[in-house]
């Protein structure tokens, strides 16, 4: 079985917004496309464009409904899931050939398809589902947090981020290092109360999520009436312009020829 570090110099990982988080699955496909072209690549899809499409995807997006405390009413609450990078991963420690490990240098944890014999053992312990296996190859795959990309000195220095974290338009998926408690990432997971999912299996997720806000009251607002009409010149020429504008959009539903006509 394969053995843990005894500790890592940093620990990089992901803070999610589901306050944010629209659920428009921007952070899977930007994935999707990232990865089946980088180190973990290719992504090997069976009958892409068919009625049973299936593949391997690292990140995946869920929607449930929920009622907050005290309220009747509901909300969609949108769920990305992907690999949280554990402290104490499971996944790690059950593989039998040591192709599941932990980077000592930044945390992440990945699979080397050199040595992967697609035993499943990692799947069956990962309780958050967030191992993926590539039935054409044969092995397993995973989130990498774009290590590829994240360490990529030719990229700009704002494009130095996971995939996922660059396409989210709403800034719901932020990253940094979790382990220096001065990061923006810490900072916020410290603001808004982040929390690991799960705790109480003490894998000890480095990913954080951000619970969502409690939504605020509104107030129903007060609509004035429409003034009554008062007949003057200006108001006969903008229901003169109405009736014209709405017999010509009439005329044309109907196929009616009307050029050359102007009714005045």
């Amino acid at each position: 079985m394969t053995s843990l570090p005894l500790t890592t110099t940093k620990k990089l990982g992901l803070v999610i917004d589901l306050d944010t988080c629209v659920g428009c699955q921007a952070c899977a496909t930007s994935c999707k496309e990232w990865n089946a072209q980088g180190d973990s690549g290719p992504l090997t899809d069976t009958d892409p464009y068919g009625a049973d499409a299936s593949g391997p995807w690292f990140n995946r997006i869920h929607g449930y409904e929920v009622k907050e405390q005290g309220r009747d009413d509901s909300r969609i609450v949108n769920f990305p899931r992907s690999c949280l990078h554990c402290e104490e991963p499971a996944c790690v420690t059950v593989c039998p050939t040591g192709a599941s490990y932990k980077r000592a240098e930044d945390g992440i944890v990945l699979v080397n398809p050199e040595t992967c014999i697609g035993c499943k053992l990692c799947s069956w312990a990962c309780p958050y589902g967030a191992r993926e296996y590539d039935y054409t190859q044969g092995v397993m795959k995973k989130c990498t947090l774009c290590v590829d990309r994240i360490y990529n000195t030719n990229l700009e220095p704002e494009d130095q981020v996971p995939a996922c974290v660059k396409a989210c338009p709403t800034g719901a998926r932020h990253f940094g290092d979790l382990g220096d408690e001065s990061s923006a990432v810490s900072q916020l997971v410290k603001k808004r109360g982040g929390y690991d999912l799960l705790p109480e299996l003490e894998y000890k997720p480095t990913n954080k999520y951000l619970p969502p806000r409690a939504r605020r009251e509104t107030k129903q607002t007060h609509i004035e009436a429409l003034p009554k009409s008062n007949g003057s010149p200006m108001e006969k020429l903008f229901l003169w312009a109405d009736k014209l504008l709405n017999k010509g959009n009439a005329s044309v539903a109907s196929g009616e020829d009307n050029s050359g006509k102007l009714e005045g």
